[in-house]
């Protein structure tokens, strides 16, 4: 548990063995109202995939989920929750970068969490851009920080044309990988997911 906006907030840390902190990640779980939980498959996946190239990884539950405090927020609390867990990883590894990363809901969160920490890769899986239309989404759309949209073209949940769409806005443009006949849950399809996360992310790691 540590210090969050709304009462503590629960976390999980996974750190390999032998561990590189040249970089550290923060995976936001999908919508708390839907199930979405720390122990997402998308969101252990991605954090897997981080911990791999040696980051060390951290999980957690948004306000009113699992054992953190509060109730949920809508978005707006729940980004200043991510922010509070980036602010720890910081403080525990002073001299990693940051590689952010959040799958649906949790995506949309990491998007606007990015405009204020500046990761050093950013990873948005099925994000929800349907909540990418407020204030910040000038900054946004405007980030300088590398960034990798993953999508299912068979997303029963958010859809995928709205998604590709949306990342069309943005320059310089993400990277987009387009997984065919993937759901938004990526049903038998995690593996691929995985590698697309590693190959992103190799391109941050010294030869």
């Amino acid at each position: 548990m540590i210090p969050g906006p709304a009462g503590s907030l629960q976390i999980l840390i996974e750190t390999p063995d032998p561990q590189d902190t040249r970089h550290f990640a923060v995976v936001c779980h999908p919508h708390p109202l839907f199930g979405g939980t720390l122990d997402n498959k998308v969101v252990y996946t991605v954090a897997r995939a981080c911990e791999e190239l040696g980051a060390p990884a951290i999980r957690f539950n948004f306000r009113g989920v699992g054992s953190s405090a509060g109730a949920h927020d809508g978005g707006a609390g729940e980004t200043e929750d991510a922010l509070a867990v980036i602010a720890y990883g910081r403080a525990r590894w002073p001299d990693a970068a940051l590689w952010l990363a959040g799958f649906s809901f949790g995506g949309a969160v990491a998007i606007q969490a990015a405009v204020r920490v500046r990761p050093d890769r950013l990873i948005a899986v099925s994000p929800g851009v349907m909540r990418l239309d407020g204030p910040d989404v000038t900054a946004v759309r405007t980030r300088t920080s590398p960034w990798l949209i993953v999508q299912g073209d068979a997303d029963e949940v958010i859809a995928p044309e709205r998604v590709l769409e949306w990342a069309r806005t943005i320059s310089p443009p993400p990277a987009i990988k387009v997984l065919a006949g993937a759901s938004h849950f990526f049903h038998g399809r995690l593996q691929e997911l995985r590698q697309a996360v590693l190959e992103f992310l190799q391109a941050d790691l010294p030869a």
